[in-house]
């Protein structure tokens, strides 16, 4: 590749794909923010452990981080937790995103008419991704704080989004990976998969009945674009004893009329208007 064709702000050596590239130091302090991220309130044993590296070269990334506020060290309890830097970094991903601002009035309705926590999720590497939420005022509640993952095929959201796929990219997805099994509910048949798919595309909204945690359940619709591509999707989620299966149609459409408003607000045409959609 020539010096003229070559893509703005990389370097010639971006096209070299050795390992020599990476900086062993930053992926080190990666692992840390990454171990820090999905536990918290980890020791300096704790996180060399996890990670096979030796406590001093652990210390030494938090110290690094920790003088950014990338991650705080609580001193009574000698435990180490994510920052407000990591934050105000990771936000920056969901600042590209006009659904995620858009959809905080929306996901608040949505709550307040159901009475179950509402969740906005997008797919990011063939896994939804939750990066927004509104919490039920419920004791007992369903949590998925912003960068939590969940697999598509055991997540409302993800089937959600699957129904509006193409069949192309839907066998993309799944070509190289299982269907991972997490409760008895959880569908890892690829062809009853793609039933449920196409039960979602008639209903236009996807339930999850127990099938990533047992004693709950969800009900997600997909948020399109213009071009009527999904995007997001929007969803609630609670306990099975109050999220019974007589209230999945109620439910269902004030979720499908939450998931309308947003993909309006998207760009998405209103039905009269088809003609004008390229």
């Amino acid at each position: 590749m020539s010096q003229k064709n070559r893509a703005r702000g990389r370097p010639k050596s971006f096209y070299n794909t050795a390992a020599q590239n990476t900086i062993q130091s930053v992926d080190r302090a990666l692992d840390v923010l990454e171990i820090l991220a999905a536990k918290g309130n980890l020791t300096l044993s704790d996180i060399a452990h996890d990670l096979g590296q030796s406590p001093a070269t652990i210390y030494r990334v938090l110290s690094t981080l920790e003088a950014r506020n990338i991650v705080e060290t609580e001193q009574a309890k000698q435990v180490w937790n994510v920052g407000p830097a990591a934050f105000r970094i990771g936000y920056s991903f969901l600042r590209r995103s006009s659904v995620v601002e858009r959809s905080r009035p929306v996901m608040r309705d949505l709550m307040d008419q159901t009475g179950e926590t509402a969740n906005l999720g997008i797919e990011k590497a063939d896994m939804v991704i939750f990066v927004s939420q509104v919490e039920t005022h419920e004791t007992i509640r369903a949590f998925f704080p912003p960068g939590t993952q969940s697999p598509m095929h055991a997540s409302g959201i993800g089937k959600a989004l699957l129904a509006f796929y193409s069949t192309e990219r839907v066998t993309q997805l799944f070509k190289n990976s299982s269907l991972e099994q997490f409760t008895d509910n959880t569908i890892t048949d690829p062809e009853k998969l793609q039933e449920e798919i196409k039960k979602v595309r008639e209903l236009g909204f996807a339930f999850d009945d127990e099938e990533k945690n047992l004693g709950m359940r969800c009900i997600a619709a997909p948020i399109l674009n213009f071009f009527g591509e999904a995007v997001a999707g929007i969803s609630v989620s609670g306990p099975t004893q109050r999220m019974t299966l007589d209230r999945v149609e109620i439910i269902s459409k004030i979720v499908k009329q939450a998931a309308t408003t947003l993909s309006y607000n998207q760009g998405l045409p209103p039905p009269d208007s088809a003609a004008t959609m390229p």
